[in-house]
Formats: structure tokens, C-alpha cells, sequence
């Protein structure tokens, strides 16, 4: 019979998009506020994979990658999607009931319960073999975890890369998100070896 044994702590990933009048320091604080001390980011660049947010959140979106200094027991991965969903609602406001953006970009008309957000955070785990997005959303893919959401593996670590797997969102398997990843994955490497330099790390 195998033996229950503590998680390996994994690295804290937050995906971001926000809004065209959301500065990048504004978002780079409202992440380090709600989730921690950040260690390393992307620069901020267009959001350009899909139109889906745009008739929610409107033209001009931009997206950034952070990852958190303090690892975390992967458990926590639904409490993560949780926080992010308050932060999402607490930085939302309702829709200009008059937009004078083309009717393909216009935002969702304002409601009482679902306001337009103005950021969408998007908090993953991060280890040496995978990496693990957490969402709302089923399917056959998804494993559900507790409370409504499921966690995904997007990536998997193979030959000195991350590589998609067929499902993986058109940004996670872009050369700029991949390389990015590598460099945090090596930072995390590097905090598992501070912790025990004697453990043969491989999860």
C-alpha cells in the first residue's frame, strides 16, 4: 500500500490581461498586493491571440507574466483561483452604458451581477516537469478539484523546453511564453536546491 507523502512546493505563476487604461505599474502592485512578493515578470506586451475578452474588457488589451517569489504547497491551487476571482470582481466596473467602440469590440452590456472586468488573472503552478492553470471551465481535459474548478496541465517539460500539449492556449505555446517559463524555471530550481541540495528534485 504507498504511503501519502508532502507535496513538493511548486512556483506561483499569475497570467494577466488588463485593460487599456490599466497601467502596467498599477497591475504589477495589484498582483504583488493580492498574491505576494513578485520575483520576476514579462514586459508588458499587446494581447493579441483572441478577441474573446475584447467585448468584455474593450480594444487594447495587454498581457504580463508574473511569477511569485514564495513557492507554494500546489494544494492551494483552487484558494489561488479564489483570490484571483475577488480581485477580478473588486477591480471591476460596470460598462459605458453608450460605447462608442465598433459593435465587434463593444463591452458586454452592464449588469447587477457581472460587472466588466478590468483585469482577468489567470494563477498557475509552476514546477520542474509541468505547468498547471487553474479554471472555471470543464472539459475532458480538466481534472476537478473542489468548489467548481479544475486544474489543467498546459505544458510538460521535455527535452530543455516546455512543450504544449493539444489543448494548450495559443500564448502559453508561443516562443516569448515558453522562454519565459525556462527562466523561471531555473529560478525554481534554484530555491529547491536551497532547500535541499541533497534531493534529487525531478517533479
Amino acid at each position: 500500500m504507498g504511503e501519502p507523502t508532502e507535496y513538493q512546493p511548486h512556483k506561483v505563476i499569475v497570467a494577466t490581461i488588463s485593460a487599456a487604461d490599466m497601467a502596467d505599474a498599477d497591475l504589477a502592485d495589484l498582483v504583488e498586493a493580492g498574491f505576494g512578493a513578485v520575483d520576476l515578470s514579462t514586459p508588458s506586451m499587446p494581447f493579441t491571440f483572441t478577441s474573446y475578452y475584447e467585448r468584455e474588457m474593450g480594444p487594447g488589451l495587454r498581457r504580463c507574466l508574473f511569477s511569485l517569489r514564495d513557492l507554494a504547497d500546489p494544494s492551494q491551487l483552487v484558494a489561488l483561483k479564489q483570490r484571483s476571482d475577488a480581485i477580478e470582481r473588486r477591480y471591476a466596473r460596470a460598462p459605458d452604458p453608450s460605447p462608442t467602440l465598433p459593435a465587434a469590440a463593444a463591452p458586454t452590456p452592464a449588469s447587477a451581477d457581472k460587472p466588466a472586468r478590468r483585469v482577468n488573472l489567470d494563477p498557475g503552478l509552476l514546477s520542474l516537469s509541468r505547468v498547471i492553470l487553474a479554471t472555471t471551465k470543464a472539459s475532458a481535459h480538466r481534472i476537478p478539484l473542489s468548489g467548481g474548478y479544475h486544474a489543467e496541465i498546459t505544458l510538460v517539460y521535455r527535452a530543455g523546453a516546455y512543450r504544449p500539449l493539444e489543448w494548450t492556449y495559443p500564448d502559453f505555446r508561443s516562443d516569448a511564453f515558453v522562454g519565459w517559463l525556462g527562466e523561471v524555471r531555473a529560478l525554481y530550481r534554484e530555491q529547491l536546491r536551497a532547500i535541499d541540495s541533497g534531493r534529487a528534485w525531478r517533479l
